[in-house]
């Protein structure tokens, strides 16, 4: 059975994730409302990891004897200024996300928690290629900053990777 402190923290993650869902949920309503349908394409696809993701800690606290306790959610926001606008904030949560799971290892490694340690081994992995996808993103956009072609050149690439994503083999 998982701590205490162990288990309040995962279950803040689960928190986390869940939020994280939402968001790119969210974002997706309105890239396409915006006509960036790649770009939702992409983020719904997202949406659906982060809820995978939310999922794997949900299972891993109730194979431990634990409960896992799903939270009261967020709204997330539902206005951007721009699609760079939306890519830049989805970067910036994912650090966010970064700081959660590196806390979350450094409490179940100062516990001698080694199963969850493992655990979170996965989300250490994710997270640096989340963190680098997303930055990726935003750099390409900065490139292309003020050009409409730029744009839906990269709401094009966005709905590749989309699909690539959705049939498992990014």
């Amino acid at each position: 059975m998982l701590s205490q402190e162990i288990l309040d923290k995962l279950n803040n993650q689960i928190d986390v994730e869940f939020y994280s869902s939402n968001l790119y949920l969210q974002m997706a309503s309105w890239c396409e409302a915006q006509n960036y349908t790649g770009a939702s394409k992409f983020l719904m696809e997202h949406a659906d990891e982060e809820m995978e993701h939310m999922r794997r800690i949900f299972k891993y606290i109730n194979d431990t004897g634990s409960q896992a306790i799903i939270p009261q959610l967020e709204q997330p926001p539902f206005s951007y200024e721009s699609l760079q606008h939306v890519f830049k904030e989805i970067y910036k949560h994912e650090c966010y996300v970064t700081s959660t799971i590196n806390e979350l290892v450094a409490t179940t490694t100062a516990a001698d928690d080694y199963s969850t340690l493992n655990f979170l081994q996965w989300y250490v992995a994710e997270q640096h290629e989340e963190e680098h996808l997303f930055m990726g993103i935003v750099n390409r956009m900065a490139m292309v900053e003020g050009s409409r072609t730029g744009l839906l050149m990269i709401d094009k690439e966005l709905s590749a990777s989309a699909d690539t994503r959705a049939s498992g083999t990014r």
